[in-house]
C-alpha cells in the first residue's frame, strides 16, 4: 500500500476528491440503475453496477497513466492527435450507430471490447489541449487575427462543424471553453466578439439549410427547437416529461431526502442514471446531498485555480484551466438542467453518472491536471534540497570528510 501512495504525485486533495466522488456515485447509479434494469433486463440492477465498477476501475487506470506523463508531452501529443479525432469524427458521422432504437450517431460502438464510444468527448480535451499549446506560443506577441485563422480557427472551426449535427450542447459547451481558454490566454477580446459573431451567423446558416433540407439531418435540428421552446413555455407537454419528472425528484427530498435506496421517480425518469442522475441524488439526500455534491465540484475548481496559478509555465497555466475549467461547467450543466434552469442538454454529471466515456474523458483530464501539479512538487522538491545544499556549512562538510 506506501508503495502505491509513493507512486500517486500531485495534488492530493483532487485526488482525493475524486475518489470520494466515485466511490458515492455507487449509490445513486445503482439505485437510479432499477429503471434501466427493468426495461432492458431481467430486473437485476447488480450488473449494471458491476459495469459502473469497470468503467471508473479503468478511468481511474487512465487517470493514474495520465498523470505519469510530463505534461509538457502533451503539447507534441495534441498536434497529433488533432488528424486523428478529425478523422474519428467523420466516421462516427457516416457509420450512424443506432442503439436502442434511437439515432445514436455520436456513438460508435467498438466491436473487439463490446462498448460505446462517444468521440466527441474525446475530441473536446484534445482540442482544449492544443488549443492552449497554440495560446501559450503567441501569448508574447502581437496577436492579428490573419495570422490565427489557419493554425486555430480552421482545426476549432473543423471540429466544431464535425460535432454539430449530432450533438448541438456538446459544441456549444467546446466553443464556450475554446473562447474562455483564449481569453485567459490573452486573445484580443475585438476578436473574440467577431468570432461569436460568425459563429451564431453560421449556425443559423446550418439550421435554415437543415429546415430546407430534413432528409440529411433527420429530426436533430427539430429536437434542439423543441428543447428550447418546452424549456421557454410554462404549459405542460409530454416533451417536459423528463424535466417535470426531475423537479417533482428534488420537491420531494427535501432537506434530508427520502433515504437511499428510496428514489419513486427514477421508475419515471428515462436517464436517471445518466443525465438527470442528480434530481435522484436530491430525491434521496435532499438538500444535504445536493449541497455536498455541489461542494466536492466547487473543491477541484479552487484546487484546479491553485494548480494553474503555481503552474511555472504558461502552457501549464492554460492546459490547467483548459481541460479542469469544462468538467466543473459540464458538472453545473448538469446540475442546472435538473432544476431547469437550463434546457435539457443530455451533459452527464462527471464521475457521478454512469456512462464509459464521459468518466474516462473526465479521468484523463484530471490525469493531466494532476501531472501539472506533479511537475510543481517535483521543481519544489528540488529548490529545496538545493538550498539545503547551500545552507551546509562549509567547515561541517570538511569536519565529516576528516
Amino acid at each position: 500500500m506506501g508503495n502505491i501512495f509513493a507512486n500517486i504525485k500531485g495534488d492530493k486533495v483532487i485526488w482525493a476528491t475524486a475518489g470520494l466522488l466515485a466511490i458515492f456515485s455507487f449509490l445513486p447509479v445503482y439505485s437510479a440503475s432499477s429503471n434501466i434494469a427493468y426495461l432492458y433486463g431481467d430486473g437485476s440492477t447488480f450488473k449494471y453496477l458491476i459495469v459502473h465498477f469497470f468503467h471508473l476501475l479503468l478511468g481511474f487506470c487512465v487517470l493514474f497513466a495520465a498523470h505519469k506523463v510530463p505534461y509538457h508531452y502533451y503539447r507534441g501529443l495534441s498536434i497529433l492527435m488533432l488528424p486523428v479525432v478529425i478523422v474519428l469524427l467523420i466516421y462516427t458521422m457516416a457509420q450512424g450507430t443506432v442503439i436502442d432504437g434511437a439515432n445514436a450517431s455520436r456513438w460508435i460502438r467498438i466491436p473487439v471490447l463490446g462498448v460505446t464510444f462517444q468521440s466527441s468527448t474525446f475530441a473536446a480535451v484534445v482540442l482544449m489541449i492544443y488549443v492552449a499549446r497554440y495560446m501559450s506560443k503567441i501569448t508574447e506577441k502581437k496577436i492579428t487575427f490573419k495570422e490565427t485563422i489557419l493554425p486555430l480557427w480552421v482545426p476549432v472551426g473543423s471540429v466544431l462543424m464535425l460535432i454539430l449535427p449530432a450533438n448541438f450542447s456538446t459544441t456549444a459547451i467546446i466553443f464556450a471553453m475554446v473562447l474562455v481558454l483564449m481569453f485567459l490566454g490573452g486573445y484580443p477580446v475585438k476578436y473574440l466578439l467577431a468570432i461569436v459573431f460568425a459563429g451564431v451567423i453560421l449556425f443559423g446558416i446550418f439550421v435554415l439549410a437543415a429546415k430546407a433540407f430534413p432528409g440529411v439531418l433527420p429530426n436533430r435540428v427539430d429536437t434542439w427547437t423543441s428543447r428550447i421552446e418546452n424549456f421557454t413555455n410554462d404549459e405542460d407537454t409530454e416533451a417536459d416529461y423528463q424535466i417535470e419528472r426531475a423537479k417533482i425528484a428534488i420537491a420531494r427530498g427535501g432537506i434530508a431526502g427520502t433515504g437511499i435506496g428510496k428514489s419513486v421517480q427514477r421508475n419515471f425518469l428515462p436517464q436517471s442514471s445518466s443525465d438527470f442522475i442528480y434530481a435522484i441524488i436530491v430525491e434521496e439526500m435532499g438538500l444535504i446531498g445536493a449541497l455536498g455534491v455541489m461542494l466536492a465540484y466547487l473543491m477541484i475548481l479552487f484546487r484546479i485555480i491553485i494548480v494553474a496559478t503555481k503552474a511555472n509555465t504558461v502552457f501549464g497555466k492554460l492546459l490547467v484551466m483548459g481541460v479542469g475549467i469544462p468538467i466543473i461547467f459540464q458538472a453545473l450543466v448538469n446540475m442546472a438542467v435538473a432544476v431547469e434552469l437550463f434546457p435539457v442538454t443530455g451533459q452527464t454529471l462527471p464521475l457521478v453518472s454512469s456512462g464509459g466515456t464521459s468518466i474516462w474523458m473526465t479521468c484523463l483530464s484530471l490525469g493531466i491536471i494532476l501531472s501539472v501539479s506533479a511537475k510543481r512538487e517535483e521543481e519544489k522538491e528540488t529548490e529545496e534540497a538545493e538550498r539545503n545544499a547551500e545552507d551546509e556549512n562549509p567547515l561541517d562538510i570538511l569536519s565529516e570528510a576528516i
